[in-house]
């Protein structure tokens, strides 16, 4: 038998020679690699083959594949093997850690990490039980040396990760390990910390002496070790483990942070320690580490790090680098701060009576350090903490936090200031951010959300001190406005001296104006008496005084004239000038006189202008009223004086006038208004040729241009593009009159400017809109172009586009990115102009056209309530242009009708109205799209199923068409969403009850023991809403409604999935249970929440709301159909003795009923044979571990044979066993 192992194990060294040379031609690696695989599979000979590679003597390479050998074995052989082999096993094993390897500093680490999981899958599977003595045998391996304590410290971290953090066995030899561990954590713990006591001793002792390198560096590597493993087990022990002894770990952490070499090691303990939740109480003697020593060491520790976080790339060279161990440390030492942080606000002002520490304002000094530190990561690491301090009710009134809160609020000055580009070199924080950033658009989307984030911090901070923040504003303020611009290195490629995104005075500007504008929000909030008034009327005037032709600082300087507006509202002299500083920008230009298109900051100035017009309309139309006539008559101006005005930006006008005029509070005036300001649009919109236009493709197609062929060279023929602009106008003014007239909020004010026409039977006011009758004659022709819209995607309709717009209807790029979940354009920090093609400019003509009239009519109802409700034969109208030819409209299209108008349809209809209207509109459009989205689900299952694999080889997809049909499934997905929404929002209320108490408060013990997490008793109940139970009495359409959740559960998408099973599926469901259903529906409801579960079960969330799902129908609905019983007998692997016990204490009024977490845990057992696998997991080889007789309960009699052989093995693996 020797030789048959030698001659193996020759063969085995060749072949793993074989599979690691880099030269092997890819068919030898996979011959030799078979080869291995099915030698560990089947061979007699696995164990004293394993041994014999195993040996020291063996190549680094070949001795782990030995171990490997023998780790496969323990995993997937061990139940079938005899005592005497497991018994012989083990000792060898034990041999291995003993004398197997090589010194601590020599040995490979993947060799040392084979050895560990050889014995902790051995310990999984049979201790305590059967192997009582194991830990007294681990610490007795540590007497013999260096490598073998390290040995120990893998094997106990290793245990810990796989039974508490990664759980990965079966919940009764969890629950076994578990709690023995627990129980033996004192000695555990003090065995850790003696050796890392000694091990540290050791190594300060001999670091420095000559000839003794060596040996201080294993004893290093041991403290290493011992570390990485108390992490391991820090994160959830009990805490009196962590804090026994007057916090003798935290302190001796405290002290290594002064050691290079375990430093960032004891950083990461101190931080997991710190970091726990649990009582209060228990997290009292945390308050320790706010004593002047522990701050010192932890003080002393960063500013040291933070010296040699920074070297210079070589003696002669000025250029420095980052040092990255240490910066990583500085990383742990800023989280740990945060974490005392989180401490100190949990215990301060708690039932637990903790005094503010008395060296606060050390602790926030250190603090502070790392916020004005030049990494803009570690800055951005402390906000979270600095927003619990200001809000915190106690500690945000210490006058320590007060007076930090001025230097916070001076340090945000540098924070939002947006450098530090990994590129570039023009700040210190730029050597930082290429280690934590891998390129300029990745440091950008950090900094936005950084800079978001900063502006929470900078709000909650002027809380506390809202003058002190004013003046800093304020001096801020006046500063960028007297010093010179500064363009700096980047300057803008369109025009000379202007500047870039990243030039100096921008991100200046930039900066002070995101401070301006938190700072104003709170001042109002907090301060009512003393406003600064004056003060801030002169920051207004000066800036209104302030005169730019950049357009990037233009923008910021009209944000900070929107901010500092509120104030003017009490000093109305100044409300003309403010109106027109924004006038000027909406007609901003660079005064070039070639015809070049406008750039894209130019055009943002001007939109920007706009919309903080219309807000000021908005927020303060009372205080506008005064100027309406010299508003009106300066927009009348510009109409008729400046062509080159866009639609966007005269309809905005429009729009800002709208909102005035809702304060003239007389109905007739408003109205005469109205009709004066949209004459020209309604005109234009119910002429003849319009109307022959909007109701004919062939002629719209031809008026818009689509049916011509243009080059890029010749400009679409001027006609066509005056067209489109004619058209876009018409719609964009509707729409901002229709979103905007109102009548006023009060009724008193309202029956006054007869607004009120009557009372409905209930006794409410029936209103009417100054906009309802100019909008009942542009009604017809908006339908009318509806419909057309939907007939463009016919086949012939299609055919007339010309080759130019061939696909004008298709999704536009940028919008495909956001479908795709792509990152946005690159950062362009250069404002070059904004040219589009012919074809970008007709798709995106058409895509907002039909998003207007959408949206158009969704307002309508808003608006005009009874008056729209009423209109004749609406709910035909609207199925007669808006459902025409929907099979040939695209997903892209149907989300807005459905997201943008259905649901605001639904959601304004008074209840009257919901047989005339939204039953005969709703009840088509579910069935309808029930019909389609289940063809496309088959479509796209069909693709994604393993279809003939030999097709597969055949086509090389482009990847055109790979991205294309992404975008159809994610486009597919997104509709789904947007029709169950809709689902949604017409037939489900949710009632949320209270929040439960003090999260923080829960025991981490009992989470733990219990990871399995139950639902909470205080989960939403839904019920029906009115419109759900008139949709109801259709039984067709409540089907369809029934049908459309229910199915929806299997298509491929897990938000949906979940969403759908917890909020719909059950509360429509419910209602018609009493009812008589068909055997044969609740067999076919039953079997879709199955079949959902087969699809998405693999995902935790779905899984617990399926099969929650799959238990409400089944307890309700077996009683009175035995169909059900048929299913579940069909569900793979189930045990029928264990559904028919579930099913007497189901239909036997007598039978003793189980708990509810019991219960959910039993069925779920019944259908877990439906549960698909993930992908990654189908091909998995099953490791099996068996249950040992119980420690604690008696144990059941058990009816596994199997099992019961292992009683007599209680002493398998004592140490005194001597079979070998």
């Amino acid at each position: 038998m020797a030789d048959q192992v030698a001659a193996m194990c020759d063969q085995l060294i060749k072949a793993v020679n074989v599979m690691m040379d880099a030269e092997t031609s890819q068919i030898y690696r996979l011959e030799a690699l078979k080869f291995c695989e099915e030698f560990k599979e089947t061979s007699s000979f696995c164990v004293p083959c394993g041994l014999q590679l195993a040996d020291k003597a063996q190549p680094a390479v070949v001795r782990h594949f030995g171990l490997q050998i023998l780790e496969h074995i323990i995993k997937f052989r061990w139940n079938n093997m005899q005592q005497q082999e497991k018994v012989q096993l083990k000792e060898c094993a034990m041999q291995l850690l003993s004398n197997g390897t090589h010194s601590i500093l020599e040995e490979e680490s993947h060799i040392k990490d084979v050895l560990s999981r050889i014995i902790v899958e051995m310990i999984k599977r049979e201790w305590p039980q059967h192997w009582p003595d194991m830990l007294k045998e681990m610490e007795a391996l540590t007497s013999q040396g260096e490598a073998q304590t390290e040995l120990v410290m893998l094997i106990l971290l290793r245990l810990a990760e796989d039974v508490i953090t990664f759980q990965t066995l079966p919940t009764q030899r969890r629950r076994d390990i578990q709690q023995t561990l627990t129980q033996n954590m004192e000695s555990i713990f003090s065995f850790m910390m003696a050796i890392l006591q000694v091990n540290v001793e050791d190594y300060r002792k001999l670091k420095g002496s000559p000839g003794h390198e060596l040996q201080a560096r294993a004893h290093c590597r041991v403290a290493v070790a011992t570390l990485n493993t108390l992490a391991g087990y820090i994160d959830w022990v009990s805490l009196v483990h962590i804090t026994s002894g007057n916090c003798h770990l935290l302190e001796m952490l405290c002290l290594l942070l002064g050691e290079p070499e375990l430093q960032l090691e004891a950083a990461e303990c101190l931080l997991i320690a710190i970091s726990r939740k649990g009582k209060l109480e228990d997290r009292k003697p945390f308050m320790l580490l706010f004593d002047d020593v522990a701050i010192h060491y932890i003080l002393s520790a960063a500013q040291s790090a933070d010296g040699l976080a920074i070297c210079k790339k070589s003696a002669e060279s000025q250029a420095v680098e980052v040092v990255e161990r240490r910066y990583i440390f500085l990383k742990r030492l800023c989280q740990v701060l945060c974490a005392l942080g989180g401490q100190l606000c949990s215990l301060v002002g708690s039932d637990v009576e903790v005094e503010v520490p008395a060296n606060l304002s050390k602790y926030m000094e250190a603090f502070l350090a790392f916020t004005t530190h030049s990494s803009q990561f570690l800055k951005s690491s402390t906000l979270m903490s600095w927003g619990a301090l200001f809000r915190h009710e106690t500690l945000s009134k210490d006058a320590v936090v007060v007076e930090m809160a001025i230097k916070f609020l001076r340090a945000s000055m540098t924070n939002l200031v947006k450098t530090g580009f990994p590129s570039r070199d023009d700040n210190p924080s730029c050597e930082y951010s290429r280690v934590d950033f891998d390129s300029d658009e990745d440091f950008n989307s950090f900094f936005n959300s950084f800079r978001a984030q900063q502006g929470e911090v900078v709000r909650n901070a002027c809380r506390i001190v809202p003058l002190e923040a004013f003046q800093i504003a304020a001096e801020w303020l006046q500063y960028q406005i007297v010093s010179p611009i500064d363009t700096g290195d980047t300057t803008s490629k369109t025009a000379e001296g202007l500047c870039s995104l990243l030039s100096p005075s921008v991100v200046q500007w930039d900066a002070m104006t995101v401070f301006m504008e938190c700072m104003v929000a709170q001042i109002f909030k907090n301060l009512e008496e003393e406003l600064p008034i004056d003060q801030s009327m002169e920051l207004l005037q000066a800036v209104l005084n302030y005169d730019t032709k950049d357009p990037l600082i233009l923008s910021c300087v009209l944000t900070n004239v929107s901010a500092l507006f509120p104030f003017a509202i009490r000093r109305q002299h100044f409300l003309p000038q403010v109106l027109y500083k924004l006038f000027n920008a909406i007609t901003f230009d660079l005064g070039q006189e070639n015809k070049a298109p406008r750039t894209r900051a130019v055009k943002s100035v001007r939109r920007h202008a706009c919309s903080s017009i219309i807000k000021i309309c908005r927020d303060y139309p009372q205080f506008i009223l005064p100027c309406f006539d010299m508003f009106y008559n300066h927009v009348k101006k510009l109409f008729s004086g400046d062509p080159m005005l866009t639609h966007m930006e005269k309809c905005s006008l429009m729009e800002a006038l709208v909102l005035i005029s809702n304060q003239f509070k007389d109905f007739a005036k408003q109205k005469a208004f109205l009709d004066e300001l949209m004459a020209s649009v309604v005109a234009e919109w119910t002429s003849e040729e319009m109307r022959h236009v909007l109701s004919n493709p062939v002629v719209f197609l031809s008026f818009v241009g689509a049916d011509q062929v243009v080059t890029e060279q010749s400009k679409d023929a001027d006609t066509a593009g005056l067209n489109r602009g004619r058209l876009s106008f018409c719609l964009y003014a509707m729409l901002g009159v229709v979103k905007r007239a109102r009548w006023p909020a009060d009724l008193e004010e309202a029956k006054a400017g007869s607004f009120v026409v009557g009372y409905t039977p209930a006794g409410a006011p029936i209103y009417r809109n100054p906009c309802t009758a100019q909008f009942l004659v542009l009604l017809p022709n908006l339908l009318s172009l509806i419909r057309t819209q939907n007939s463009l995607f016919t086949p012939e309709n299609m055919a007339r586009l010309s080759e130019t717009f061939s696909r004008a209807h298709e999704v536009m790029d940028a919008e495909k990115n956001v479908v795709l979940g792509l990152s946005q354009h690159l950062l362009d920090i250069y404002d070059s102009p904004v040219y589009r093609t012919n074809l970008e400019r007709m798709q995106g003509f058409f895509t907002t056209l039909y998003d207007n009239c959408f949206h158009v009519l969704g307002n309508a109802g808003l608006s005009l309530q009874q008056e729209f409700y009423t209109i004749e034969r609406l709910a035909e109208e609207i199925t007669g242009s808006a459902f025409v030819s929907l099979d040939h409209v695209p997903d892209h299209r149907l989300r807005p009708m459905i997201r943008v108008f259905l649901r605001l349809l639904v959601l304004s209809c008074p209840q009257e109205y919901y047989d005339s209207l939204l039953c005969p509109l709703l009840g088509p459009l579910f069935a309808y799209m029930l019909q389609r989205l289940n063809v496309k689900w088959q479509v796209i299952n069909q693709r994604t199923s393993v279809n003939g694999e030999e097709e597969e080889e055949q086509v090389v997809c482009q990847d055109s068409q790979v991205t294309q049909e992404m975008l159809e499934e994610q486009l597919a997905r997104l509709l789904t969403r947007e029709v169950l929404d809709l689902l949604t929002v017409s037939c489900i209320s949710r009632k949320v009850p209270e929040p439960a108490a003090n999260k923080e408060e829960i025991d981490e013990e009992d989470m733990m023991m219990d990871s399995v997490q139950t639902a909470s008793p205080s989960q939403p109940t839904d019920e029906l809403t009115e419109l759900g139970k008139c949709l109801m009495k259709h039984e067709n359409i409540y089907m369809t409604l029934l049908t459309l959740s229910f199915t929806s559960l299997s298509w491929k998408d897990t938000t949906n999935c979940h969403r759908t099973a917890s909020m719909v599926c059950w509360t429509l469901l419910r209602q018609v249970v009493g009812g008589n259903l068909l055997p044969e529906a609740v067999t076919w409801f039953y079997t879709s929440v199955l079949r959902g579960l087969q699809v998405h079960g693999q995902h935790e969330v779905c899984n617990s709301t399926l099969s929650q799902l799959a238990m409400h129908i089944y307890e309700n609905l077996r009683p009175r159909y035995m169909e059900l019983r048929a299913v579940m007998t069909q569900i793979p692997n189930i045990s029928v003795e264990a559904l028919d016990q579930y099913d007497h204490r189901l239909m036997d009024p007598n039978a003793q009923k189980a708990g509810d977490k019991k219960r959910k845990d039993q069925f779920k057992k019944l259908i877990a044979g439906t549960v698909g696998k993930a992908l990654c997991q189908q091909f998995r080889k099953e490791v099996h571990i068996r249950n040992l007789p119980s420690l604690f309960k008696k144990p059941k009699p058990d009816k596994d044979l199997q099992n019961s052989e292992a009683l007599g093995l209680a002493a398998l693996f004592s140490p005194e066993n001597n079979a070998l």
